[in-house]
This record gives structure tokens, C-alpha cells and sequence, in this order.
């Protein structure tokens, strides 16, 4: 079979573990999600641990993050759900990155065999971190780069580094947008958090490494 119908049946397949719940119950979920923020609002130990792991569980199913990164903030104010968002999200990344190394790499390797998955290997270790960067504030490529990583067998400590620092822009801005006010446009201001946050962290550790 030739290497680009490999890979690109290996692409398919990452999309399809990540868009396949969205058919089969993004529908349900996105409504037993909005009543549950509605009818929440006096226990805030509760509503915080269930917040967190729909954000935990967004890694493999249809769960509307901004929706509920936005919620924690409006119903937990804003260092309340910074801490349920950022946490919800951080296991959430390490759980992608996790089965993709320990499930995907093993379909990865029968689909495009162990030479070219190490040769994605020194490609993910050296680019990767525009993917994880890039990809972490948008729904879907968020799931497939946190695979990639695992898959790719990017560094976990870099990995970490980038997916929590994204992670913690994303967080402190739907919060903040549902603690003091709510706004469409919160997942542009996101979005251009979870990109600066990381990028800051690179030229740190550049820094420090280079000292």
C-alpha cells in the first residue's frame, strides 16, 4: 500500500474515534449538560468535581468545553472555575496523550509500519509543539493532537508544558467571560491566550536553556 494512502487511513481513523461520538451522542450530551448547568448553583463542591470531569471526558466524547469552561466560571467565579477548567482540561490532554501512546501507536504501527511511524517521531519531537500550540483551543484537532502527541511519541514533559500552559490561557478567559461577562466572542480571546501562554513558555525555555 503506498505511504500517503497509509497515512491518510491512519488521519481518518483519528478523526473518526474523535468525530464518532459526536454522531452517536452529541445531541443528548450537549442538552443533559445545559440542564445541568441550569438547575446547579448551590452545591459548588458538586457542580465543580462534574464540570471537571465533563472536561476530563471531553477527550473522547461530544462534550461542549467552552459551554462548560464558561459555566465554571459563572457558577464558581472566576478562580473557582479556572481551577475546575484548567484541571478538567489538563487530565483530559495527559489522557489523550496517554492512550495515544499506549493504543494508538500500536494501530499506527500495523497502518503505517515502524519505520515511517519513527520517522513521525523526529518530525513530531521537532514540530510538534505548532500542533499541540495551534490545535489545542479548537474543538476536534484539540482530541487529534493530543493522540498525535502520544502516537508521535512527543517528550511528556514538553507535552505537558505546552498542553498546560494552553490549557491555563483557554481556562482564565472562559472563565473570567462567564464570571464577569458573558460573550460570544470569548473563544477568539481563548484562543489567542492559549496560543500567547505557550509561546511564552518556549522562548523561556530556550532561554534557560541556552544559559
Amino acid at each position: 500500500m503506498p505511504r500517503p494512502v497509509r497515512w491518510t487511513l491512519l488521519a481518518l481513523l483519528l478523526l473518526l474515534v474523535v468525530l464518532l461520538p459526536f454522531g452517536l451522542f452529541g445531541e443528548s450530551l450537549e442538552a443533559w449538560t445545559a440542564t445541568f448547568i441550569a438547575t446547579t448553583r448551590n452545591q459548588p463542591v458538586f457542580t465543580g468535581l462534574v464540570l471537571g470531569l465533563l472536561l476530563v471526558s471531553d477527550i473522547l466524547l461530544p462534550v461542549p468545553s467552552s459551554i462548560v469552561s464558561t459555566a465554571a466560571g459563572y457558577l464558581l467565579g472566576f478562580i473557582g472555575g479556572l481551577l475546575t477548567s484548567f484541571l478538567g482540561m489538563s487530565v483530559g490532554s495527559l489522557l489523550g496523550y496517554w492512550l495515544g501512546k499506549r493504543a494508538g501507536r500500536g494501530a499506527a504501527t500495523w497502518i503505517v509500519g515502524g519505520q515511517e511511524l519513527e520517522r513521525f517521531r523526529v518530525i513530531a519531537q521537532r514540530w510538534g509543539v505548532w500542533g499541540i500550540i495551534i490545535a489545542r483551543p479548537i474543538p476536534v484537532l484539540a482530541e487529534v493532537s493530543a493522540f498525535a502527541a502520544g502516537i508521535g511519541g512527543m517528550d511528556l514533559k514538553q507535552y505537558l508544558l505546552l498542553s498546560s500552559l494552553a490549557n491555563l490561557g483557554i481556562s482564565a478567559v472562559y472563565a473570567a467571560t462567564g464570571a464577569f461577562a458573558a460573550s460570544s466572542d470569548a473563544f477568539f480571546f481563548a484562543f489567542g491566550a492559549s496560543l500567547l501562554l505557550p509561546g511564552l513558555g518556549m522562548i523561556v525555555g530556550k532561554k534557560w536553556g541556552g544559559e
